[in-house]
């Protein structure tokens, strides 16, 4: 099995750490690019969940819950996974994405390219929620890149913190 939690394995120059790819309407042109990029250039399994053509009435929910919902059945397996969602601003996105359990979405949509870094540092980002009406694809690309190859150092401090995430239970 290539499949190992925290470890990313090779095989003919594929790396297995599988990335699922969503969008809406709004960050469908920008998707399909970065999912090339990462298939190609950076030599990533990837897995494109949709949208699968433009469609300017298309909602981004139901698209960014597939993402969501196979990324958590791929940590839930012990798999590496991470995803990549798309949308006008990424916020959005970024809300459905995180109501998933062990999910924790990073939205970027410019300024300092160091919070990319940070998201997987201290948060171990697994989804990156990117506002493709505010990025150029340069910017994106840059971004994905950042934000795939930085890993999550695992210091008791940060480990403590996304433990205590993970129990938070709000009641009303």
């Amino acid at each position: 099995m290539w499949w190992r939690r925290g470890r990313i394995f090779k095989y003919k120059g594929i790396k297995y750490m599988k990335i699922y790819f969503a969008s809406d309407h709004a960050g469908f042109e920008m998707k399909n690019a970065l999912v090339a990029y990462v298939r190609d250039e950076l030599a990533y399994e990837i897995e494109d969940v949709g949208a699968r053509e433009f469609d300017a009435e298309d909602d981004y929910p139901l698209m960014i819950a597939v993402a969501a919902r196979m990324l958590v059945r791929d940590l839930k397996e012990g798999m590496q996974s991470r995803a990549i969602i798309l949308g006008g601003s990424g916020q959005g996105e970024a809300i459905v994405a995180n109501r998933f359990p062990e999910v924790r979405a990073t939205v970027y949509y410019g300024g300092k390219p160091e919070i990319i870094k940070l998201s997987r540092e201290h948060n171990d980002a697994n989804v990156l929620s990117l506002g493709a009406r505010f990025l150029s694809l340069d910017e994106a690309k840059a971004a994905v890149k950042e934000w795939l190859t930085t890993a999550f150092p695992k210091n008791d401090r940060h480990l403590r913190r996304i433990a205590e995430i993970e129990t938070v239970v709000v009641t009303l």
